[in-house]
């Protein structure tokens, strides 16, 4: 597999972020009633935050990056019509873990419309697991993913001394 060759966009990629996504969701407007809110993204906001990534130029995917408190939060991610099927979808998701590890951030998640089937299935075969639903009916309801990121593993023993440590530490 070749590298993705994904970078911050700077403000001359805007004009190709707004293409690659109106085009890779446009097909959605008529299945779910409404416009998907990447559609209207600031994404100069976003750019200047350091949260907007584009692959290629001109940019053919994009992909919004927003770290939280704790986890990273993968808001967005749009690969072009035409250069869709070829696993650039996936090598995004895989740059997401890698940018959540540079992070030192434990957990990815997104969230997709209940009627985008292709989002569901992307994420659940890239290990993502629904975690909540909200809204109200099929119409407006909006799926919850999660995933922990390989090699990090808060649940057993850190390089922290624990509070009983430290006093017998001090105690010496």
């Amino acid at each position: 597999m070749q590298p993705l060759g994904v970078r911050y966009a700077v403000p001359v990629d805007l004009a190709a972020v707004h293409a690659v996504t109106h085009s890779a969701y446009r097909h959605y407007v008529d299945r779910i009633g409404a416009r998907p809110a990447p559609m209207d993204a600031d994404y100069p906001h976003l750019m200047r935050r350091g949260c907007l990534f584009v692959v290629g130029s001109p940019a053919i995917a994009t992909v919004t990056l927003i770290p939280e408190d704790g986890w990273l939060h993968l808001d967005n991610f749009a690969v072009a019509p035409d250069r869709q099927g070829r696993g650039t979808g996936r090598r995004i998701l895989a740059f997401a873990e890698d940018h959540a590890r540079q992070l030192w951030l434990p957990e990815l998640r997104l969230q997709t419309h209940a009627m985008m089937w292709e989002n569901q299935r992307l994420a659940t075969a890239a290990g993502y697991r629904e975690y909540t639903r909200t809204g109200t009916g099929a119409e407006h309801e909006v799926i919850h993913y999660r995933k922990a990121i390989a090699g990090w593993d808060f649940t057993g023993e850190t390089y922290l001394p624990t509070a009983a440590g430290v006093a017998l530490a001090g105690a010496r």
